[in-house]
């Protein structure tokens, strides 16, 4: 793997003429500003040199300089390097090379400034929308600094989403936009030849909330917090944190160690309620309730240890630019202690149990599998990647908060399925416990819990931040702004990139195993009662209620 040095000597070296300028932040952030003519070029350079595809960001520079710009974000996790590729276009004639063809899961963030910017992208395998809702009208894109962030278009009649063509032979079974095992809105069809799953195509964002163009004309940056960590019911300091770390490196801010400590006890708090959550919800997916009741049943305490924390079970106000809101006390010390014994004593249990439980073995062993080139190639992410044998995390490849001081295990399998995922995250609440201690017992005595800027932020820089949520990792990119406001930010969670991948889960699985392979990424989708199956060679279509749809997943034990 290369250094910084090398990363850049080697970009300059090959492309020379187009290679514009090169701006090392730190030794952690590499920025290239590249000519648009060789993106495609420069950034399958940069895959065969050992980086990661992130994500892309979408910019309006029009009243600047005329331009829509974009940014293709890689990771070298060796070395724990970040590279943002910067481009831009005419605004007259927005049009690049799409990187898709190459790196697949670049093709939503190219799809989604198709929609809210109006670029182009030349050879992009799926050009269909993303973002916007079917109904919204052509040629008006919402990220655009001259369209409003309250405008709301007319719905139009009869308009509809243009599914995927299905394999000939094969029925459509539609499993969404509300079904038992989606908690949030999304529909994927779901191409079957008999139960086995042949294909399947995906369309969401039916609750897209505009958050990033609502913080970019209406908030300041220190209000944005509150809203970051609202992006997920769960994440809320993973999000907050990435956020603020962001803003931080952008306008070199440096917060107190004792911050910092703080800051890594609220992430891994969040981990173990989290995991024992989906843990539970993929028992209940399977037909085993006792996993469900009891992995709740023990999760519980940690909620109420979350109130006393910070006076909130949730959304917890925490973590802001600067450090965070409140301190953690000798006596909340001891009741952390306490809970996370508790929580380690009990869940060593219901680990037992799953380890030897033959029906859990038969429900999710070789269900969902992808290999691990697939993996890297899709540019998966979190418990998703390391339980398909790709050992990533970056607590520990990009160490921020307090992580640097923290030893612990990453947890990485190679059976490439459900079960594998489910051994992670069970695995990962361990590790979650161990590193509360270690900073329980490091944490600097006294210092300050937030910094106080002295000067504005300067406007027009870049930041960069990632954070491990416990779905994996979460990317804000975030270019500074003269109103005390982001002139862009950009949110990539885990669900991202992984939802990508769940069509390479599904295929060649059987019907009953779509609630667990979709449910085992960890999406938030809400739910409703029912789905509609069409057979396209008879024309025969029965509609199954959510009694019948569990009974057809659980008569498979």
């Amino acid at each position: 793997m290369p250094g910084i040095e090398e990363i850049k000597s080697g970009l300059n070296k090959k492309f020379k003429n187009a290679v514009v300028a090169v701006e090392e932040q730190n030794p952690t952030r590499l920025f290239v500003d590249i000519k648009s003519a060789k993106v495609r070029e420069i950034s399958n350079e940069i895959i065969a040199m050992g980086g990661r595809y992130l994500v892309s960001i979408g910019c309006d520079n029009i009243s600047r300089d005329g331009t829509l710009g974009m940014i293709h974000t890689f990771g070298f996790d060796k070395d724990g390097i970040f590279l943002s590729l910067r481009t831009s276009v005419p605004e007259s004639k927005p049009v690049m090379d799409s990187i898709t063809p190459d790196i697949p899961n670049a093709g939503w963030s190219e799809r989604e400034f198709m929609d809210l910017l109006g670029m182009k992208f030349t050879g992009h395998p799926k050009p269909k929308r993303l973002i916007l809702a079917d109904d919204w009208p052509e040629g008006v894109h919402p990220l655009r600094k001259d369209i409003p962030w309250n405008l709301m278009p007319p719905a139009a009649e009869d308009v509809a989403y243009q599914l995927d063509e299905c394999p000939e032979g094969c029925s459509i079974v539609p499993v969404g936009p509300y079904h038992p095992t989606l908690h949030e809105p999304a529909h994927f069809a779901v191409f079957v030849d008999g139960e086995t799953i042949k294909g399947s195509d995906y369309r969401g964002f039916m609750t897209h909330r505009g958050i990033e163009k609502l913080c970019q004309t209406q908030l300041t940056y220190n209000e944005i917090p509150f809203v970051a960590e609202r992006i997920c019911g769960i994440c809320g300091s993973v999000h907050a944190t990435s956020y603020s770390q962001a803003v931080e490196l952008a306008g070199g801010i440096k917060i107190s160690r004792r911050a910092e400590y703080i800051r890594t006890i609220m992430l891994e708090i969040e981990r173990v309620h989290s995991h024992l959550l989906w843990l539970g919800v993929a028992g209940h997916l399977i037909g085993f309730d006792t996993v469900f009741m009891q992995s709740w049943r023990i999760r519980e305490p940690i909620m109420w240890l979350g109130e006393r924390i910070t006076g909130n079970r949730k959304t917890y106000g925490m973590i802001v630019i600067g450090g965070v809101r409140r301190d953690i006390t000798p006596e909340i010390k001891e009741d952390i202690l306490n809970v996370i014994g508790k929580v380690e004593e009990e869940l060593l249990v219901v680990q037992k149990a799953i380890q030897g439980d033959s029906a859990i073995h038969r429900r999710t062993k070789g269900v969902g599998y992808v290999s691990t080139a697939d993996t890297v190639l899709w540019s998966l992410v979190g418990p998703v990647a390391r339980a398909r044998n790709v050992d990533i995390d970056v607590r520990r490849d990009y160490p921020y908060a307090a992580y640097d001081e923290m030893k612990f295990d990453v947890p990485v399998f190679d059976s490439n399925d459900v079960w594998a995922t489910l051994l992670v995250r069970l695995l990962e609440t361990f590790e979650s416990i161990k590193i509360i201690r270690q900073c329980l017992d490091k944490m600097p005595n006294d210092g300050p819990i937030l910094t106080e800027l002295e000067a504005p932020i300067p406007a027009l820089k870049h930041g960069l931040a990632a954070v491990e949520a416990p779905r994996g990792e979460v990317v804000h990119y975030v270019i500074t702004g003269e109103k005390n406001a982001p002139e862009r930010w950009r949110v990539r969670a885990p669900t991202y990139p992984n939802l990508q991948g769940v069509p390479l889960m599904l295929l060649g699985n059987q019907l009953a195993d779509v609630p667990i392979i979709i449910g085992s990424i960890d999406p938030c989708f809400s739910c409703t009662d029912r789905m509609e199956i069409v057979d396209l060679r008879s024309g025969a279509a029965k509609t199954a209620s959510r009694r019948e749809l569990e009974e057809l997943s659980r008569n498979k034990r």
